[in-house]
């Protein structure tokens, strides 16, 4: 087994956007020459999430509504009273929704439903650059 690790950058809005890396995560799979093993995919930082969903115009919708509901924008949150940044919704949704996600992968094709896409989804309250970091272990 060897182990490769890739950087790549993405610009987000902020306030929920949800971006599909998918073709990212596969594209640096293609470099390795890897045919089997583990991809980790992980997103430095306290304010931005990794998951998989189903990228379409509902569940864009769907996922941000549902946040709203479990960690509220407009709480008052102990964080903000520390650091006046008025995001420590996005603090508490981030740690909800975790950083990183273990896709494998087979004949070097990430082992995805038909219907399921690696997300990069940021919290923040403000634009961002946002470093993914994808790590294969494979052969």
């Amino acid at each position: 087994m060897q182990i490769k690790t890739f950087t790549f950058s993405v610009s987000t809005r902020g306030f929920n956007e949800i971006i599909d890396i998918t073709h990212e995560v596969q594209s640096k799979l293609d470099e390795t020459g890897f045919r089997e093993g583990n991809v980790l995919v992980f997103v430095p930082g306290s304010t931005s999430g990794i998951t998989t969903i189903e990228h379409e115009p509902g569940l864009l919708k769907d996922y941000p509504e549902f946040f709203e509901k479990i960690a509220p924008s407009n709480y008052n949150y102990h964080h903000n009273e520390t650091w006046h940044d008025n995001n420590g919704y996005a603090h508490i949704r981030a740690s909800l929704q975790g950083c990183s996600i273990q896709i494998p992968f087979v004949d070097s094709k990430l082992l995805l439903g038909t219907w399921q896409q690696i997300v990069l989804i940021d919290f923040d309250n403000r634009p961002r650059r946002r470093n993914v970091i994808v790590q294969f272990i494979g052969q």
